[in-house]
């Protein structure tokens, strides 16, 4: 993107007093520059779209091609972990940075606010496009004006969810101190979740007019990610109400800059109710559009090209997404341009990002019944099989489990196999190429091994082209319908304590899809919440059980969106992990010991003596794997804690260090963090 260069030394911004500017060096000598003036580059729609086309992968979503993949993006939550505790899980990991500036920074801020303050006033402040002067399809024109305003949206929710409150800048800043320091002022997070909508709601209005390709930001995406905004903010005031973590609540920080706060809608519990309408309306919108296209699931795995294929399957492991209605928004990618190592990742063990006991003990039974209704967890009653095997596991189960989980024996890949470009296909224990082997729990390479036992084939394509070491192109799914069902569920309940009609239907769509017997009242009516407790993080609210109906509505949304990034974000919004702060959570993987799995392994191999040669923890521990427990050395050897600091993230230190040279004192940090580098959470 070509920008004259005294516009572009204003991403001073984009480091924010960081370094006294010295990191603006680095990013002027990755940007092209270029003599033309601002008011004669955004003169025409193909210059509108290629600034845009800059800007989707820095700020949407993407796979990366070197590290986890995608359907790894829930590690270091109760549903996939590593072989060592995130961070965030200990009491001594998690430090306050000194400069590290990747998260606290407003470059991408910046660029959407240049972008629209040199456009909206080409366009001509007119809706219709009449007084536009930017050359080309004004109703294209229009719709990337939205893009941009969905795009800001977007980068503000990204630091919403890490810092809450944050500072609201709606316009390309001078390059100086003062200025600056003082736009670093932050806005409470509610204010933070109303300024979203409002692009938001823009976004929507300036894209209606324009048919897109689903390979591009879409006015009902607008409405998808306002629905996900909303409900984010009312059921974060609604948990931590009265906490350091709302605006007024006791111990708030941004007491220091505001003094007594007053919401916009008059109290919190207006403001609560305010974002659940929101989140209610925005996602009907969606919902009621695409309650009908949800991708059909078979809840069969294909194992040949003779076989049918599974529409749902197929949807996380195609090239071309256009014929999946329910997917808003894709990125496609082409074979030696764009790549990436999904499905390498899913021919092995995910990364060594496994799924956790827990979580597959989790999903229902095929009947709608919860698994501890079918007597104990390993041996079951003949409908649950009991999890001595994997193949046990997965038998008469919601198909959103039995269909991604991988099993020994499986093939992983069967399409074009003397295709040697797939270098990166399974082996079978018996040397079959793209059979799923045992599971590599024992092995020590990180890209290879298995973490909990327990692995995932969602995305991975049953093509050998698509296993090039860092060489695959399947389509990359970023936002789906289905999201805007579960989050008007989850709001009319939130709202209203009780489903309608229109929360009853989507709750019986996603169930038949997934193949789970649609009565979920049923469902309620067995649900045992202590029994919940021991397999999800999510039982809880502020260290207390929810109520079924809550829960079950949770566990929709958990078993829908396997590996995809969610989870995360949902268990700091419900604030379901105060529980940990007293008793710390034990993370475990598959039945290893005194099952037929415990075969599946040398005796050699398997190592529980506990120093740094041990591949296995202890048969005393527990039965089941316990990654985190092989060795003292490992973060979580003694089970995952939680600090109430830990909800959000630190402001780096250096930025404290700068406001206060600027003679400012308007920064306050998050709260029970220290303003000084390296020091873990007082709380």
């Amino acid at each position: 993107m070509k920008l004259y260069k005294s516009y572009i030394i204003n991403v001073m911004l984009a480091t924010m007093l960081v370094a006294t500017f010295t990191a603006c060096d680095d990013y002027l000598d990755k940007v092209p520059m270029s003599s033309v003036s601002p008011e004669v580059y955004f003169s025409s729609e193909a210059q509108l779209l290629a600034y845009l086309d800059d800007e989707y992968p820095n700020i949407l979503p993407t796979y990366d091609n070197w590290t986890y993949g995608v359907f790894g993006a829930d590690k270091g939550t109760d549903n996939q972990i590593e072989v060592n505790a995130a961070s965030r899980f200990t009491t001594t990991q998690w430090k306050v940075d000194e400069s590290e500036s990747s998260n606290w920074n407003f470059e991408r801020v910046y660029r959407m606010n240049y972008f629209l303050t040199e456009v909206l006033p080409k366009f001509g402040g007119s809706l219709d496009g009449s007084k536009c002067t930017i050359s080309g399809d004004v109703s294209n024109i229009k719709h990337y004006i939205g893009e941009a305003y969905f795009l800001r949206a977007y980068v503000y929710f990204s630091k919403e969810l890490l810092f809450g409150d944050f500072p609201i800048i709606t316009e390309p800043l001078d390059n100086d101190m003062q200025v600056l320091a003082e736009a670093s002022t932050r806005s409470p997070r509610n204010e933070v979740a109303r300024f979203i909508i409002q692009d938001l709601d823009s976004a929507y209005l300036y894209m209606s007019d324009a048919e897109m390709a689903t390979t591009r930001i879409n006015k009902d995406l607008a409405m998808l990610l306002e629905s996900r905004v909303a409900l984010n903010e009312a059921t974060w005031l609604q948990n931590f109400k009265g906490t350091a973590f709302v605006p007024g609540g006791t111990g708030w920080p941004g007491t220091e800059v505001y003094g007594t706060y007053t919401y916009p809608s008059g109290s919190i519990d207006n403001e609560i109710n305010y974002f659940l309408d929101v989140a209610i309306n925005a996602s009907k919108i969606v919902a009621e559009e695409y309650k009908g296209k949800l991708t059909a699931n078979t809840g069969v795995l294909q194992q040949s090209e003779d076989e049918p294929n599974n529409p749902y399957y197929d949807m996380f492991a195609s090239e071309d997404l256009s014929e999946y209605p329910e997917v808003l928004l894709w990125q496609q990618h082409a074979r030696s341009i764009s790549t990436h190592n999904i499905n390498a990742a899913a021919g092995r063990g995910n990364y060594r990002a496994g799924l956790t006991r827990g979580f597959v003990q989790n999903f229902l039974m095929a009947d709608g019944t919860p698994v501890y209704t079918h007597g104990d967890y390993a041996t079951g009653d003949g409908y649950y099989m009991g999890d001595q095997t994997i193949a046990n596991v997965r038998q008469n189960r919601d198909t959103r489990l039995s269909i991604f989980l991988k099993e020994p024996g499986q093939k992983d890949v069967f399409i074009d196999m003397d295709n040697n470009e797939g270098t990166e296909i399974p082996t079978g224990e018996n040397g079959e190429n793209g059979v799923e082997p045992y599971p590599k729990i024992t092995l020590g390479d990180s890209e290879r091994g298995y973490a909990t036992g327990y692995a995932l084939h969602k995305g991975g394509s049953f093509d050998r082209k698509h296993y090039g070491n860092g060489g695959g192109y399947t389509a990359e799914v970023k936002f789906r319908a289905v999201e805007a069902l579960l989050n008007y569920m989850e709001a009319y309940y939130l709202r209203y304590g009780n489903l309608d009609e229109s929360a009853r239907e989507y709750w019986t769509l996603i169930r038949q899809r997934a193949g789970v017997d649609t009565d979920f009242d049923k469902t309620i009516s067995l649900t045992d919440m202590s029994k919940e407790a021991e397999n999800d993080w999510g039982a809880y609210s502020g260290g207390e059980l929810v109520d079924a109906t809550l829960y079950n509505i949770r566990r929709e949304r958990r078993c829908e969106y396997i590996g995809e990034g969610m989870r995360y974000m949902d268990l700091r919004r419900w604030r379901s992990m105060d529980q940990l702060i007293n008793t710390p959570c034990h993370m475990e993987g598959f039945h290893l010991w005194n099952t037929p799995m415990q075969d599946w392994y040398d005796a050699d191999d398997l190592i529980y003596d506990e120093t740094s040669s041990a591949t296995v923890s202890s048969p005393s521990k527990s039965e089941y794997l316990r990654p985190f427990e092989k060795n003292p050395t490992q973060y979580g050897y003694d089970g995952c804690t939680w600090r109430m600091a830990h909800y959000l993230y630190p402001i780096m230190a250096k930025q404290f260090q700068l406001i206060e040279s600027a003679g400012l004192s308007n920064l306050y940090q998050n709260p029970y963090w220290p303003t000084t580098a390296d020091m873990t959470a007082e709380q």
